[in-house]
């Protein structure tokens, strides 16, 4: 089963807060994080003794970030013990509570295939759910008219357009925008540790930019079909960029001070966004974008906008 993405409320999970404020349990995590291990095989990686460990797994399981089961061992039962999230997310800031102060959204789902331009280099390419798009590693691929059905792209270098639709009425307050996508980096077939600096640009506001820490291949992505091979990029990250009265954010973290009257939504009938590399970035990694049918989450681009009813 896909494991899930955890948001905690500062004020409302104080347990889990302090279940993750020691170093012990956090590395508990991060080795369970590649499969289920059994106490004595924890105490065995982390030179720690059993009863110390057994301790810290009773705290994260009563905070629900791990799962534990009895099996039958060589010398009798031993608990099995299996992380339950593969993202925790700590929001610092209050949500806009859309059931308050008449806030409503508008969202629109687009298609990783529907993009309105891109300037690339390879490796590239794109895929359907049936097949590879054109020829891999050729730039005409993404010119075929095939191009909208893509459920994968792939770039080493450079930058992909896509246009929404604004279909906030006129005169009204937009509080807030929220982008979400998977995505990850870009290495000829893949690498796990091969970062990349991907930049968003809305309206042609640089937002800021997300370090991907690699191009993941490691374990097969779950919504890939079954043709797909082994040794390519499997999935991504679920990502989610913010923009707002107070500044730009990537899962909560700070990254710019532009704000959303910055990004101009209301003088323009179109949203744009441009995901890419930057000239002089530091790493420039590529971009991997992954639609609902391929990768691990079940879907495409989302952008809320969040906007005052007058």
């Amino acid at each position: 089963m896909r494991k899930k993405r955890l948001e905690i409320d500062v004020e409302k999970d104080i347990d889990i807060i302090k279940a993750l404020s020691s170093e012990a349990r956090i590395t508990i995590l991060k080795l369970l994080a590649d499969g289920p291990k059994n106490i004595n095989k924890i105490s065995e990686m982390l030179k720690v003794p059993q009863p110390t460990i057994t301790v810290n797994i009773k705290i994260l399981e009563e905070c629900g970030l791990i799962d534990t089961k009895l099996e039958k061992g060589t010398k009798g039962l031993q608990k099995i013990c299996s992380s339950v999230y593969d993202e925790i997310l700590i929001k610092l800031k209050r949500r806009i509570d859309v059931e308050d102060n008449n806030i409503k959204v508008e969202q629109i789902e687009m298609p990783i295939g529907l993009f309105k331009d891109v300037k690339i280099k390879p490796t590239c390419g794109l895929t359907s759910e049936e097949k590879i798009i054109g020829e891999m590693d050729n730039i005409r691929a993404f010119y075929l008219p095939e191009h909208i059905k893509a459920q994968h792209l792939w770039f080493a270098e450079g930058y992909i357009i896509y246009e929404f639709p604004n279909n906030v009425p006129s005169n009204e307050e937009i509080m807030k925008l929220e982008l979400s996508l998977e995505l990850c980096s870009e290495a000829p077939l893949f690498n796990e540790n091969y970062p990349s600096d991907i930049y968003i640009w809305i309206n042609d506001v640089e937002i800021g930019k997300w370090t991907s820490p690699g191009d993941f291949g490691k374990q097969r992505g779950e919504l890939n079909p079954d043709w797909w091979p082994d040794t390519h990029t499997q999935h991504g990250l679920l990502k989610i960029f913010t923009v707002d009265r107070s500044g730009s954010y990537v899962d909560g973290n700070k990254i710019s001070d532009v704000i959303i009257s910055d990004i101009e939504i209301e003088k323009n009938p179109m949203i744009t966004l441009k995901i890419g590399n930057k000239e002089g970035a530091r790493n420039i990694g590529g971009v991997s974008l992954f639609g609902k049918k391929f990768g691990n989450y079940p879907q495409d681009i989302i952008l809320k906008i969040f906007y005052k009813v007058t």
